[in-house]
């Protein structure tokens, strides 16, 4: 078995940080949908302005409303308006296809993108 990519929110922006809440991201549900993430889900973050990176687990958030909010001490690692990558891994035996979810500037859906497994191009 291996850890594999299964979904991805790339390049989402921080819409709000709040270290006093208990812990977790709250990410959009739509997003969350599109990018196969589910509430309660381990996720690896990546914030691209200041290369931190730690993992925390998710919170659905209100459907369509852009929320991004990076929650409990891990919200000292992030800025609002800082870009981050969100991943979600799976234990697989083969290689699987991953959801790569694009974003604009108001973390609204753009387009998701299958990457193609190895040897299928």
């Amino acid at each position: 078995m291996r850890v594999l990519l299964r979904g991805k929110i790339h390049r989402a922006v921080v819409t709000q940080a709040d270290p006093d809440y208990i812990g977790s991201i709250t990410i959009d549900s739509s997003l969350l949908e599109e990018a196969d993430i589910w509430p309660g889900e381990k996720v690896l973050i990546s914030d691209v302005n200041n290369g931190a990176r730690f993992e925390t687990y998710v919170v659905a958030g209100e459907a369509g409303s852009g929320t991004i909010c990076v929650n409990g001490a891990a919200a000292r690692l992030v800025r609002v308006g800082d870009r981050i990558i969100i991943m979600a891994f799976e234990l697989a035996d083969a290689p699987i296809e991953p959801r790569i979810v694009l974003v604009d500037d108001k973390n609204r859906w753009k387009e998701t993108l299958r990457a193609p497994r190895p040897g299928k191009a």
